[in-house]
């Protein structure tokens, strides 16, 4: 890249988590064109994560599919392993994976006392030891590099709560608070630790029906509350983790960064 991009990565080695589509492709493929010296592609879905990874190889930067469940640390450890054998020393990590985990789908659930701790498993198993689990394979090899950047996709749902996401509200707080705390405890090996909260992003419909969607009445109700009125788009999200992995962020830790379109503010 040239030496004027603030956003350059030096050739820094980036393991991303659920980049098979979505936020975690988008930011899977910035890194790539920002002189990423290779990029880990995890899925829980081999197939879309060897596809990804076929689409960075093809901008001429290394890659490979690292397929794993990152709420299984054996499975990470695994996948961390390969990434960092054929790419070199991991120093970039994006926790990305989310939602309710790979065997499941997001939806409200019931108000929590009419839930029981099974269904909060799948909400705690990705989204906070999912991120733990990452940072447990990936820290050892950043400080002995004395250098990394880790950033954990949060929600909104985490800053600010959501009524019948509660177990997912409090799986996301878990996760920025995981971060401040390792940004206080690697701070001192060059490692930076920060996360970005988002709120909706739109969903991967096809134009017909995308106009569908964007009419219906609903749909209308809930962007009357961003500030912006649009829903995210996954480069919002690959933006922000471009900037905090990159050294025009090497001074900043600890911080929970919204990327909302001003869905809610911070106080």
């Amino acid at each position: 890249m040239s030496e004027q991009d603030l956003l350059d990565l030096g050739g820094q080695v980036a393991f991303v988590t659920g980049a098979g589509q979505g936020a975690g492709r988008a930011i899977a493929l910035a890194f790539a064109r920002h002189n990423a010296g290779g990029v880990a592609v995890n899925d829980f879905v081999a197939e879309r994560a060897q596809a990804v990874a076929d689409e960075i190889k093809a901008l001429g930067v290394p890659a490979i599919a690292a397929p794993a469940d990152v709420g299984d640390l054996d499975s990470v450890n695994a996948a961390m392993a390969a990434a960092q054998d054929a790419l070199g020393p991991v120093t970039l990590l994006v926790n990305n994976a989310g939602n309710a985990g790979p065997a499941s789908t997001m939806g409200f659930s019931p108000e929590f006392w009419e839930t029981a701790p099974e269904d909060w498993d799948r909400y705690f198993r990705t989204n906070l030891y999912g991120v733990m689990n990452c940072c447990h394979a990936a820290l050892p090899g950043m400080v002995q590099q004395g250098r990394g950047r880790i950033v954990s996709i949060i929600s909104d749902a985490g800053r600010v709560g959501e009524a019948r996401l509660v177990a997912y509200s409090a799986a996301k707080a878990g996760a920025a608070g995981f971060m401040r705390a390792i940004a206080r405890e690697t701070g001192r090996y060059g490692i930076t630790a920060n996360a970005i909260s988002l709120s909706t992003l739109e969903p991967p419909l096809d134009e017909e029906a995308m106009a569908k969607f964007m009419a219906d009445e609903r749909t209308k109700s809930q962007l009357s509350r961003y500030a912006i009125r649009r829903f995210g788009k996954p480069v919002d999200v690959a933006n922000m983790a471009l900037f905090l992995c990159s050294d025009a962020a090497e001074w900043i830790t600890g911080q929970t960064y919204p990327v909302n379109g001003g869905y809610s503010f911070t106080q």
